[in-house]
Order: C-alpha cells, then sequence, then structure tokens
C-alpha cells in the first residue's frame, strides 16, 4: 500500500458558505416489520434513502491499547477529535448520522452542497466532523454547534466553518462493501475523494509503523487524539472494536471538591468524583470528572469520603454553584452540575466535599482549561497539599503541528 502523509491533505479547508436545508422525506416503500419504536426511527432516518446499506448504521469502533501494534500488517491513521459520523447520499438526499444514530444535518449545513458536489450519487461514507483553526481542531466549537436555534447555527457555520474528514467507505453505487477487506475499501475511498476540494478531507494513511510514530508525537499539538491502527484485511462490523486506537495519556493531581452520586447506588455508592485545579489567581477551576469505578470501589468511597461532607458547603469555593438558578453566564456553563444540550434530563447534580483530599488522576489532553476526556483514578495523594494542585503541573503541547495536516489552511 502506497503511504499516504501529510501533503496529501492540500488545498485545505477554506471558508464554506451556508448551503440549503436537506429535504429529507418518508420512504414511500412500505416499512418492514419492527417494533412502533423502531418503526419511527426507520421513518426518520430512511427519509428518501434507498441505498445497499441504509440508515441507521452503528459505526465500527475501536479498542485502547497501550502502544502501536508490532509486527503483523497494518494501516495506521490519525485519531481525529471531533464529531464522528456517517454520511449516507442517494442522488439530492444527504443524511449525516451521529454515532448514536441522530441526524446531524441542520448543525452543520455547510457541509451539505459539498457533500452533493464531490460524492458519487449513491454511496455511504464514515468520517469525522471537525472544526480547525489556526492553533489547531477546536472541539468547543463543535460543541456550540448542537444549539435549538437555526439562527445561530448559521451564524456559527460562517464564523467556523467545519470540516468533514473521511477515513472509510461501506457502500459505493449498489455495492455492500462492508464484507470487503478495509485495503479495499480504503483503495475504493482514494480513488472517489484523494483530491476533493476542501472541505472535504481524506484522512492521511500509511503501513509504515515509524511515520505513525512520528504522528503520535507530532501532531498532539493540532488536537489530534493519537492513532488508529486497522487490519487490512478487516470487514467493516458495525458496533464492534475491531480497530486498535493509541492514545496518549498524562498524569495529574487534583483536588477533589466535590463528587456525584451513582445513578443505581441510591445514595450509597460514589458516581464520579469532581476534580479542581489552582489557576494562577488562586482560584479552584473545576477542571473534570473522575470515574470508571467498580462497584465495590464505589461503595468504599462512600464511606471514605463521609467525613469530609460534614459542614464543606460553608466556605466551598464553588459555593456559589450550589443552587443553579443563581449561576449565570460562565459559571453557569462551566458548575460541576450544570445543565447543557450535551446533559438535558440527566441528574447531575452534585455533593460538595471539604477541599482537602488530593487525588493522582490520568489523563489524555486538555480541551482549553477542562480535562477533554473523562479522567481515570490512579491513587490517592496525601503527601501533596491541595494548593499546590495547579495548572502549571500541566504539559504543554506546542499547537504547530496542524499546518502540517492542514498546509493551506481550512
Amino acid at each position: 500500500m502506497v503511504a499516504h502523509t501529510e501533503p496529501e491533505l492540500r488545498n485545505k479547508m477554506v471558508a464554506r458558505r451556508p448551503c440549503a436545508k436537506s429535504s429529507w422525506r418518508q420512504a414511500d416503500s412500505p416499512l418492514p416489520i419492527l417494533t412502533p419504536k423502531h418503526k419511527i426511527k426507520y421513518a426518520v432516518y430512511h427519509g428518501g434513502v434507498h441505498l445497499p446499506v441504509n440508515p441507521p448504521v452503528l459505526p465500527m469502533l475501536a479498542k485502547r491499547v497501550g502502544a502501536l501494534p508490532d509486527g503483523g500488517d497494518w494501516i495506521f491513521e490519525p485519531k481525529w477529535d471531533g464529531f464522528r459520523a456517517l454520511v449516507f447520499r442517494d442522488g439530492d438526499e444527504i443524511l449525516i448520522q451521529s454515532r448514536d444514530e441522530k441526524p446531524l444535518n441542520r448543525y452543520f449545513p455547510e457541509l451539505l452542497d459539498p457533500l452533493r458536489t464531490t460524492l458519487p450519487p449513491r454511496c455511504v461514507l464514515d468520517g469525522e466532523i471537525v472544526i480547525a483553526k489556526n492553533d489547531g481542531l477546536d472541539f468547543d466549537a463543535l460543541q456550540l454547534r448542537l444549539h435549538p436555534a437555526a439562527s445561530r447555527v448559521n451564524l456559527l457555520a460562517k464564523q467556523t466553518p467545519s470540516s468533514f474528514v473521511f477515513f472509510d467507505l461501506l457502500c459505493r453505487g449498489e455495492r455492500d462493501l462492508r464484507g470487503e477487506p478495509f485495503e479495499i475499501r480504503r483503495r475504493e475511498l482514494e480513488s472517489l475523494i484523494s483530491s476533493a476540494p476542501p472541505p472535504i478531507h481524506l484522512t492521511p494513511a500509511t503501513n509504515d509503523r515509524s511515520i505513525a510514530s512520528d504522528w503520535f508525537r507530532r501532531f498532539e499539538g493540532a488536537g489530534l487524539d493519537g492513532v488508529m491502527a486497522k487490519l487490512p484485511s478487516g470487514t467493516y462490523e458495525p458496533n464492534k472494536r475491531i480497530m486498535l486506537k493509541v492514545k496518549h495519556e498524562r498524569d495529574c493531581d487534583c483536588v477533589v471538591a466535590g463528587f456525584r452520586w451513582y445513578k443505581k447506588g441510591d445514595r450509597t455508592l460514589v458516581g464520579s468524583l469532581l476534580l479542581g485545579l489552582f489557576d494562577d489567581a488562586g482560584a479552584l477551576q473545576h477542571v473534570g470528572v473522575c470515574a470508571s469505578f467498580s462497584a465495590e470501589k464505589r461503595r468504599e468511597l462512600a464511606e471514605f469520603l463521609n467525613p469530609y461532607r460534614k459542614n464543606a458547603l460553608v466556605a466551598h469555593p464553588w459555593k456559589r454553584w450550589a443552587s443553579p438558578e443563581t449561576a449565570t453566564g460562565e459559571a453557569a456553563q462551566r458548575m460541576p452540575g450544570g445543565q447543557s444540550r450535551w446533559s438535558q434530563g440527566k441528574d447531575l447534580s452534585w455533593e460538595p466535599l471539604l477541599p482537602e483530599l488530593v487525588v493522582e488522576v490520568a489523563y489524555e489532553h486538555m480541551q482549553g482549561s477542562r480535562f477533554r476526556h473523562m479522567a481515570h483514578f490512579r491513587r490517592w495523594r496525601p503527601d501533596k497539599k491541595p494548593i499546590d494542585c495547579t495548572y502549571a503541573q500541566l504539559e504543554v503541547v506546542p499547537p504547530q503541528e496542524l499546518t502540517a495536516i492542514f498546509p493551506h489552511g481550512r
């Protein structure tokens, strides 16, 4: 296989204009035998799309490993940090489907016309929606797109246009390619979009482990998430962890300033720990959560944390967040129990703790001033003072490598 490296993503990511709304319509053909719940989903997603691979389709997943695999035959790709999405095209009909089977067309209107112009009339592709700025990929800007007001979405589409990076091909014409080896799907994908104009891109790929190692070291500064490893002979298996992913991981000491109850524990099991770091002004900022505990560990944490709950709110640095109705603006967005468009309907109430405990956690990377993903518990640090838990301990990765992947901008 020919290595496809950074220069192949040339002519990248120019400013986009909003385009017309998708003209989804319910299928004229009868629905298959489905439960009422699935009938609704079929009607919504199938729309005017009639392909050998019809929506909804759960994307193929990856399992995490500690290092790039040694030996064997692998195809390596950068791991993009954006919104995983599948695109179904049938003539003028375009459906952008999220990894949890939700339609995304209305949130990324600027992608619809380029997809119609670039992709073949009948196809299904797998990829990642990203927003690139001069200093790297911006996941926060992606989150802002999930807004109920179309006017706001259209404004953001002009101010921070998105791009689509594709890495797999599930269907072309009348052919279902999911049973084909990945090296064949990749070759066909290259024939379709290797020279596509922005904002449509083909992800770089190589079978050279040294190039993949170089990507892993250098591309983090651009906001990429690590490196993927795929078997050339692998078929596309929806919702199965067939691929491998290697991600960055670092250690950080944080103040434990609160926790949330586990939803199934009837207030006897801890669900997650709320983590904080002190900024330059000496204020304790909420930076994320630590979770994924076993049932036994959740019970132990409930007992261990109980003494730190007494009178914890009296002088708590997050006291103003205890009553959500009093928090507005940035405070409301950053409060540990705050609702967002991502968490509507979830119980995000939290229990304050005396900010005296320090925990060592593993994290992948920062998104602004917060952990991009959930952190993982390593150990308690009774030898560490809470005031020493500052942002200064975090490794800062230079952002200049985005220009190596998108040498000509968006």
